[in-house]
C-alpha cells in the first residue's frame, strides 16, 4: 500500500489532539524498536523499560531538549500541541508534564503525516541520546 503524505497545510488542518492521537502510536513504536535493538531481553523487562520512556514525565523532560533543535515551524506545531485543551490528566502525571508530552506526540504525528520520517528518527535520537537526563527530569 502506497502512503500519500499530506502537505504541511493539510496537516495543519488537524487538531493538535488528533495529531497527538497518531503521534502517541508513532512514538510508542519508536520506543519499542529502540528497546528491542538495545538488547534481547524478556518481554516483561522490555515492557518495564518502555513504560519509563513513554510516560509523561520522560516526554516532558525531553520537551526542552527537543525545543532547542526544532525549526520555527516545528516549534509552532509543538507549542500548538502544548496549548491544546481538552486533555484529561492522568493521576500519575502533573498537568504541565501531560501537556508537554501531548506536544511531543503532536509533533511526531505531524511529522509522520507529512512523511518526514528521517526527521522523526533524528528527533527521537536526540531524546534517547539525552537518555538519563530526560528520564531524571
Amino acid at each position: 500500500m502506497d502512503r500519500e503524505y499530506l502537505t504541511e497545510r493539510e496537516a495543519n488542518n488537524y487538531s493538535p489532539l488528533s495529531l497527538a492521537f497518531l503521534g502517541d502510536s508513532v512514538y510508542d513504536t519508536l520506543v519499542r524498536e529502540y528497546l528491542l535493538r538495545q538488547a534481547n531481553m524478556p518481554v516483561a523487562k522490555l515492557h518495564s523499560a518502555k513504560i519509563r520512556l513513554v510516560c509523561a514525565e520522560y516526554q516532558s523532560a525531553a520537551y526542552d531538549i527537543l525545543a532547542e533543535k526544532l525549526t520555527e515551524h516545528e516549534l509552532a506545531v509543538l507549542k500548538r500541541g502544548r496549548n491544546a485543551t481538552g486533555n484529561t490528566v492522568p493521576k500519575h502525571a502533573e498537568a504541565v508534564q501531560y501537556r508537554r508530552a501531548t506536544a511531543i506526540e503532536s509533533l511526531f504525528g505531524y511529522l509522520f503525516l507529512t512523511g518526514q520520517n528521517e526527521r522523526i528518527y533524528e528527533l527521537f535520537g536526540v531524546m534517547t541520546s539525552a537518555g538519563g537526563d530526560a528520564a531524571d527530569g
